[in-house]
């Protein structure tokens, strides 16, 4: 790994370690925390009361683009939040820039009924 892929992590970390810092979730308003690597976005509504993961979705098996293929993971939590009776919940970027893949899963969840 180059210096610059290990600064590009540490500036990711630190940003998302600023967030954690004033976000957390509960069982009633989880907080989605969101990983995007080149290829896959992974999604999970974790209740940082009782260190659970609540629910969690990845888009490794559905077809189309990266960001549709985000959209359509946001949409699939928000249907797992629903079952489990979650209106509202916190959005975690997890460090990265709120725009592209990230944006599309929270349009997802919002698009599924999940207030953020």
């Amino acid at each position: 790994m180059t210096d610059l892929n290990i600064a590009k992590r540490v500036n990711r970390m630190r940003r998302h370690d600023r967030v954690r810092a004033k976000v957390s979730g509960t069982a009633v308003r989880p907080r989605i925390a969101v990983f995007k690597s080149n290829q896959h976005v992974i999604a999970q509504a974790v209740d940082d009361v009782l260190h659970l993961t609540i629910a969690s979705v990845t888009d490794a098996k559905k077809k189309g683009t990266k960001t549709e293929r985000a959209l359509a993971a946001g949409t699939a939590l928000a249907k797992l939040l629903e079952a489990k009776k979650v209106k509202h919940a916190v959005f975690d970027a997890g460090g990265f820039k709120y725009h592209g893949r990230v944006q599309a899963v929270a349009d997802g969840l919002r698009k599924g009924g999940i207030k953020i």
